[in-house]
């Protein structure tokens, strides 16, 4: 290969794996399209896909465009993570499939007439095969290519922590970033830290940095120990040396490491402490989801509110619907709406009670919708309306949200997102009297860790076990 060809390839492949993140969506569009043009072949014949069918295909190339980044499939990956990452693109390539399928199904019933399932059930094979191929081909040419001395930025790190052993752990099992952590400088001679029986050589002290980055040829220096002066020190040792220095932020330094997460707000990285998901993209998308399923559910499951509304009507006088001020997104106030399960004046004398066990001032119908929940069907035309969600932490009352919010550490941070008809608290047994706190921390798990797989995991546990529940009064 021409030298100047491969200069191109060895720099290609030493920007970090972003070239090669970029190049996979291309390749992965490029198998998606070329799979449904397979497909078309084998079952019409055809060299030219049909009109009909390149609809079809843009709109399911567009899904998987949007599952494979809500999926993380893009995100950085190694040799030894391949199983996590075709479980990732199966999962987002059938969500894609599935949402294709009931767009055409609702718009276009008779498009499904004659070979077209066939079709797209090959498409659906081919297209997941296909993609699995090129990553697999991709990989192994990034380790040839590797094994032949390109791609290979090497580093030296300077000090030692947890965080160092980490980085360097990770950069060498990192099949897309093209680095290679040669060892550390320090000038203690403590005994490393270890993770998960990694460790890295120690080469010298810091004033054998300048004789060890031209010996070993180092591409990069990374200052892991924090510190000003031993950041001077390095920069110091090397200005001699046209070689890169990169400072690694040590987030093992934090107490709360745990809940942070590094980001990058209009190019300005910054290191998230408490940040609400709902952000960028993430607020569309979630919107979509539970408006759409909110619309399918409500319809799905008119007849059973027909039914219940006439039941509440014959139990007692009153309205159908019970409104309630409650608390949601960015703490503002809406009227959220259940089955009436009390009579109209059972608050007039009391105010705002806390539901508790053994109580009786629910009617008998309405005893039974409490202790089925089915009193909060209702709540999907709140989802409908934008104020709350399908999967959120539950909402309170104005009066015990003053209440809470100096007795509970970080109450008020389950209002970073919109409240929801079910929970991570609610599908763990949180509900009802329980531990507030513990509540608390399943609500704030629930919103580090949110992701449209995680909101569908609650809402399937929801319609398994947390109908009927203990807790329910």
């Amino acid at each position: 290969m021409p030298l100047g060809l491969g200069n191109i390839f060895n720099g290609l492949f030493k920007q970090y794996g972003h070239t090669v993140i970029l190049l996979l969506r291309f390749i992965d569009v490029a198998m998606l399209l070329g799979a449904a043009w397979v497909s078309h072949y084998l079952w019409l014949h055809r060299f030219v896909i049909d009109q009909d069918y390149r609809i079809v295909v843009a709109l399911g190339t567009l899904a998987a465009i949007i599952f494979f980044e809500i999926g993380q499939v893009y995100r950085p990956w190694r040799n030894d993570a391949m199983r996590g990452e075709v479980a990732r693109i199966v999962r987002a390539w059938v969500s894609a499939v599935v949402s294709v399928i009931s767009i055409v199904a609702l718009i276009r019933l008779h498009f499904w007439f004659g070979s077209s399932y066939r079709w797209i059930i090959t498409w659906w094979i081919l297209g997941l095969l296909f993609v699995l191929s090129a990553r697999s081909l991709l990989v192994h040419l990034l380790q040839w290519l590797r094994a032949r001395g390109w791609s290979q930025g090497r580093i030296v790190l300077v000090g030692l922590n947890q965080m160092a052993v980490a980085v360097g752990r990770q950069l060498n099992h990192s099949s897309w970033a093209g680095l290679h952590v040669v060892g550390y400088v320090d000038d203690c001679s403590e005994q490393q830290p270890s993770l998960d029986d990694f460790s890295l050589p120690r080469l010298g002290e810091l004033e054998d940095l300048t004789a060890i980055v031209t010996e070993k040829a180092i591409d990069e220096v990374w200052i892991a120990f924090p510190g000003e002066s031993l950041a001077e020190r390095a920069q110091h040792e090397l200005r001699h040396l046209p070689v890169s220095i990169r400072l690694v932020i040590d987030c093992y330094a934090f107490k709360q490491s745990k809940f942070l997460s590094l980001n990058t707000v209009a190019g300005i990285p910054t290191l998230d402490v408490s940040v609400s998901p709902l952000h960028g993209v993430n607020r569309y998308i979630k919107e979509i989801e539970d408006r759409v399923l909110a619309f399918v559910l409500l319809i799905l499951i008119s007849p059973l509110l027909l039914l219940i509304a006439i039941g509440v009507k014959l139990s007692s006088k009153g309205p159908v619907f019970y409104r309630q001020e409650r608390v949601g997104w960015n703490n503002r106030s809406f009227t959220m709406l259940k089955f009436r399960s009390m009579p109209v004046d059972a608050e007039a004398k009391t105010g705002a009670v806390w539901a508790k066990p053994g109580e009786n001032r629910a009617t008998p119908f309405g005893g039974f919708l409490r202790k089925t929940s089915l009193d909060e069907l209702p709540q999907l035309i709140n989802v409908l309306k934008g104020d709350m969600s399908l999967v959120g932490p539950r909402p309170e009352r104005p009066d015990f949200v003053e209440v809470f919010k100096d007795q509970v550490p970080n109450y008020m941070k389950k209002h970073m997102v919109k409240a929801g008809i079910t929970g991570w608290a609610q599908v763990n047994g949180w509900r009802g009297d329980t531990d507030l706190n513990r509540r608390i921390e399943h609500d704030l798990y629930y919103i580090q860790h949110w992701s449209i797989w995680f909101d569908l995991e609650i809402a399937l546990r929801t319609v398994l076990t947390g109908f009927i529940n203990k807790n329910a009064y």
